[in-house]
């Protein structure tokens, strides 16, 4: 009931359990295709690395999928058909505390055959993120530093911004950006984030927004507005779209001005020795006094 405006949690498996409780979450499992599928059913290990939620190979099990079970173990679907499935979370009560990650796979393997020479895996599953110890709830909050913006060597433009997390669970970061106040006064979006980012607690990532090519360099006031699950922040910037300046110029810039120096210290010495030859040429022709 306590997660039933969470849409975190009606994606994924969010909770806060105290060591010796038991969880059950329903699932559905749906064939999309036009043949005949026989899933597998299982849970997985999972970890928070590179900002990313990353799954690990196979059936690799850690402490959460020793605690969990999807039952049934297999399903067998028709085309276009559905099956349910439960998973159960049993926390011993002797678990440490901390946040731990794992995901409910439904695979389904077709093996190769006469017409078909390579084996293939196909799964689909839904994230768990448990978090096992006293009391209530652990704080979930993140902020939104720096934004800037940029455009690439294509000319294609885009706003990032760096998050940390300062709360005590994960989070799993989704938003829009607009922009407005922009040159002439124009608006524009909103656009969305190209890519979630998972931070673990105490994390730091970068959130990246495309933007349409056509807008011009700025400034533009940009709003960020990033979600995770019932947590909101907001952060307002000027930024511009400017293309960034290369490294290779550089180089290229001091050696311009080096040529540039050097030509005027060659003109200073040619005029210099012309000089000195007229003077010279005055001083034989002249009359001695008697």
């Amino acid at each position: 009931m306590a997660r039933r405006n969470d849409p975190r949690a009606r994606t994924y498996v969010v909770d806060h359990l105290k060591p010796g409780t038991t969880i059950k979450r329903k699932i559905e499992i749906s064939n999309t295709s036009s043949a005949p599928r026989h899933m597998d059913l299982y849970a997985a290990a999972a970890s928070i690395e590179n900002n990313g939620f990353t799954f690990a190979p196979k059936r690799t099990a850690n402490e959460l999928t020793r605690w969990t079970r999807v039952e049934p173990a297999t399903a067998n679907l028709e085309p276009h058909s559905t099956a349910k499935a439960q998973i159960t979370i049993d926390v011993p009560r002797t678990a440490q505390a901390g946040e731990r990650y794992a995901v409910a796979w439904a695979e389904s393997a077709a093996a190769a055959d006469s017409t078909h020479n390579i084996a293939g895996i196909t799964r689909v599953g839904v994230r768990i993120y448990l978090d096992i110890g006293p009391g209530g709830e652990p704080l979930s909050d993140f902020t939104i530093e720096n934004m800037n913006g940029t455009r690439d060597k294509r000319g294609r433009p885009s706003v990032t911004a760096t998050v940390h997390n300062l709360g005590r669970r994960s989070v799993d970061l989704n938003g829009t950006l607009d922009l407005h106040h922009g040159p002439g006064g124009i608006s524009a979006g909103p656009f969305h984030v190209a890519s979630g980012i998972t931070l673990a607690p105490d994390g730091t990532g970068t959130v990246t927004v495309p933007l349409d090519p056509g807008l011009p360099d700025g400034p533009w006031k940009a709003t960020l507005r990033l979600r995770s699950g019932t947590v909101e922040r907001t952060r307002t910037a000027t930024v511009m779209l400017a293309a960034e300046e290369t490294t290779s110029r550089t180089p290229l810039y001091a050696g311009a001005a080096a040529l540039a120096t050097a030509v005027l210290a060659l003109v200073a010495v040619r005029r210099h020795r012309r000089k000195s030859r007229q003077a010279g040429h005055r001083e034989d022709t002249s009359t001695p006094e008697t």
